[in-house]
C-alpha cells in the first residue's frame, strides 16, 4: 500500500501554524496499528458502521464519533500511505473539533521490541483552545486504540 500519488491540493496551513505531538508506546504490532488507522477506524474510533472511504492518496473518508450523547463527524482524505510505516491525512471536525479547519494529521509508526513506537503530529490549528483540546484528547484516544485493538478477535 505504499503511495507514490502527487497530492491533489495539499492543504496550506501557512496561516494555522499551531501544531502538537503525541507520542506513545504501544503493545501492539505495526501492521495493527497501520491498519488501525487506515482500514479499522470502526473497531476503535468511529462508530460502528459509520466508516466511509478507502485507504489511498487522494480518497476522502467519512465517519462520526458519539461522545456525550453528540455525534461528532469526521471528514478528511488521506494524502500518503507508506505501509506500514506512516499515514497522512487531512483531519476536519467541527465546532467542538478543528472548527472546520483543514488540519493535518500524520501518523508515524515504528517497531520497538515491545510493539510499536507512535508519533502522532497534528498541525494547522486555527487557534490555540483547538490545539489544546486535541492535545488533550489524542492521548486519550492512543489509549483507546490500544485498549480495543489488544481485545482478543470474536
Amino acid at each position: 500500500m505504499e503511495s507514490k500519488t502527487a497530492v491533489i491540493c495539499p492543504p496550506d496551513l501557512t496561516l494555522r501554524p499551531l501544531s502538537l505531538k503525541v507520542e506513545k508506546l504501544l503493545a501492539l504490532p505495526v501492521i495493527k496499528v497501520f491498519r488501525a488507522w487506515t482500514t479499522e477506524f470502526d473497531l476503535w474510533f468511529a462508530a460502528p458502521g459509520s466508516l466511509l472511504g478507502k485507504p489511498e492518496p487522494n480518497c476522502p473518508f467519512y465517519f462520526e464519533t458519539f461522545y456525550g450523547g453528540i455525534r461528532h463527524p469526521h471528514y478528511g482524505r488521506f494524502l500518503s500511505i507508506e505501509e506500514p510505516h506512516r499515514v497522512e491525512m487531512t483531519w476536519i471536525t467541527g465546532a467542538s473539533g478543528t472548527r472546520g479547519a483543514e488540519t493535518l494529521l500524520t501518523i508515524e509508526l515504528v517497531p520497538h521490541e515491545v510493539g510499536t513506537f507512535i508519533k502522532l503530529t497534528h498541525a494547522g490549528f486555527a487557534d490555540t483552545a483547538s490545539r489544546d483540546l486535541h492535545n488533550e484528547a489524542w492521548p486519550l484516544i492512543l489509549g483507546q486504540l490500544h485498549e480495543r485493538m489488544s481485545r482478543p478477535a470474536d
